[in-house]
């Protein structure tokens, strides 16, 4: 699953409008600690492929964003789960610490019961 850009004018569509959990990254080209995000970013996308969206926003493309979601440090990655306020982290983290975070590991356990269950 690639990872999708958000722009101010698709961030409602892709991430708030979305049926499934969304891990934003807000971030800029000028700025270090994003370039460790993004391989971060990558490793969510490929684990959680068709559970949970990856989402990307740059902050100085999209000044209209940064503002609703009072984005005052970069990197930012935010959490959106339907129906909960989204959360958030500031700086590097890895992959792991981002899980953790965002409770991600659950998704994947409740995602396996359901398929199981199905079958």
């Amino acid at each position: 699953m690639a990872i999708k850009v958000a722009t101010d004018a698709t961030f409602e569509e892709l991430v708030l409008k979305n049926d499934k959990p969304v891990v934003v990254d807000f971030w800029a080209v000028w700025c270090g600690p994003c370039k460790l995000v993004a391989p971060e970013m990558e490793k969510l996308s490929e684990k959680y492929e068709g559970v949970v969206d990856v989402v990307k926003v740059d902050v100085d493309q999209n000044p209209g964003l940064s503002q609703a979601y009072q984005i005052m440090s970069i990197p930012t990655i935010a959490y959106f789960k339907p129906g909960d306020q989204p959360r958030g982290v500031v700086g590097f983290q890895p992959m792991e610490q981002l899980e953790k975070k965002f409770g991600l590991t659950e998704l994947m356990s409740a995602e396996g019961t359901q398929t199981s269950n199905v079958a």
